[in-house]
């Protein structure tokens, strides 16, 4: 068995999906000891002829893989089938890996059998700055992770981001992989397949970090606009909501009436920006916690 798979899943990112590759291609770990699955989620742009460029350059070492069906843990579900990998290392096609990231993911997995996931530190790239106006406690929605110095185990409820987390392969075999009605699906913010995933292997397993498996993460300029900003907030209510199966009027009447306590804290903090912005992303939330209620739960 090889010892690493690394899994690119990407969807209409060509130039950057490239990028990625070539990270992993440089890596100080055993070139014959590595593969690269790339699953093509049925992108419209340039993306088969820019990963077949580097197969024809780099051989059986790169793979790539067109997955029809939409969606990003439909994705990864399909480079988990397609692993010969005895650790599945995911990097997002935005993200860059440093030149040991394998070996130091590789080392820590080795330290006990126990341990079934690992992650590591994800920096910023940020293509036209950090915006000032980001709530602290909010920079983790643009997949910053910063969690401690040096290799530790994380417990519950802290997890690895899925820009940089690796698995061990053969939890597949006692665990089914990542929930197909979480993850994007196009252009939509669906989140919370890593959280439900690592919950349930967290039952067997061990998960750690370690803060010397860098990979830096592109942050489009698109993407540190507010209204995308919100756009995430209320799709990470959407999320845990189907994450956690929230149902019932019970939920909806929780749900509806923290809103209305931050609709209410709000219109008192409206020239305190700071305060302002936290509430705004409270109603959010909490909107999308009520849409993913009624609507992905079957409810209305």
């Amino acid at each position: 068995m090889m010892k690493v798979t690394v899994a690119i899943c990407t969807h209409n990112r060509a130039r950057d999906t490239g990028e990625a590759v070539e990270s992993v291609l440089i890596q100080s770990f055993d070139k014959k000891e590595i593969e690269i699955v790339v699953v093509d989620n049925r992108s419209t742009d340039n993306t088969a002829e820019v990963v077949k460029g580097l197969s024809q350059r780099h051989g059986p070492r790169v793979r790539y893989i067109h997955e029809s069906k939409l969606g990003l843990s439909v994705a990864r579900n399909r480079a988990i089938r397609e692993a010969n990998g005895e650790y599945i290392l995911f990097l997002d096609d935005d993200a860059l890996a440093s030149s040991h990231w394998v070996q130091h993911i590789v080392d820590v997995f080795e330290r006990d059998p126990a341990i079934g996931c690992v992650g590591g530190q994800i920096d910023p790239i940020w293509e036209s700055g950090e915006p000032a106006w980001i709530p602290p406690e909010y920079r983790a929605v643009f997949t910053i992770l910063d969690y401690t110095r040096g290799v530790k185990e994380m417990p519950a409820p802290a997890i690895p981001y899925g820009a940089n987390v690796a698995f061990r392969r053969s939890v597949f075999d006692h665990i089914e992989p990542f929930r197909e009605d979480l993850g994007r699906v196009g252009n939509n913010l669906l989140s919370s397949e890593e959280s439900e995933l690592i919950a349930r292997l967290r039952e067997r397993y061990k998960v750690y970090y370690s803060s010397y498996a860098l990979v830096k993460h592109k942050i489009a300029k698109e993407r540190t606009t507010k209204k995308w900003f919100l756009k995430r907030i209320f799709w990470q209510g959407v999320s845990d909501a189907v994450r956690m199966q929230d149902r019932g009027a019970v939920s909806v009447a929780k749900h509806t009436i923290r809103m209305l306590q931050a609709v209410g804290t709000s219109l008192f903090s409206i020239f305190h920006f700071n305060s302002f912005i936290r509430q705004i992303v409270k109603i959010y939330y909490r909107n999308g916690s009520l849409v993913g209620i009624l609507r992905y739960n079957g409810r209305s």
